[in-house]
């Protein structure tokens, strides 16, 4: 059993940073692929980002590409998302994902708000 807790969001205004952090408990990461994804109001949740267990591949959505970086830190058991150049619609409650055969853990989520 893996428990993910996500931290770091906020209000932030439009153009603003934010860096996520996903800490996990239970077991160690290291043998998980991980994943950001986010929900915003009255829409379904959507991928966002995704980092296998080594960080050799990543992956990220058309709307976060060159503004967001996933990245991870086995030793700490923690994943992160680096969020820059925030805009309106990034708004969303963000999700982390623990993903194995047969396994998938998600967090409680952490609330991002961009102002424009």
């Amino acid at each position: 059993q893996v428990q993910l807790v996500e931290s770091g969001g906020g209000l932030v205004q439009a153009g603003g940073s934010l860096r996520l952090s996903c800490a996990a408990s239970g077991r160690t990461l290291s043998r998980y692929d991980m994943g950001w994804y986010r929900q915003a109001p009255g829409k379904e949740r959507e991928f966002v980002a995704a980092i296998n267990w080594s960080g050799s591949r990543i992956y990220y959505s058309d709307s976060v590409k060159g503004r967001f970086t996933i990245s991870r830190d086995n030793a700490k058991n923690t994943v992160y998302l680096q969020m820059n150049s925030l805009k309106p619609e990034d708004t969303a409650i963000y999700y982390c994902n623990a993903g194995g055969p047969g396994q998938d853990y998600w967090g409680q989520g952490t609330q991002v708000t961009v102002s424009s």
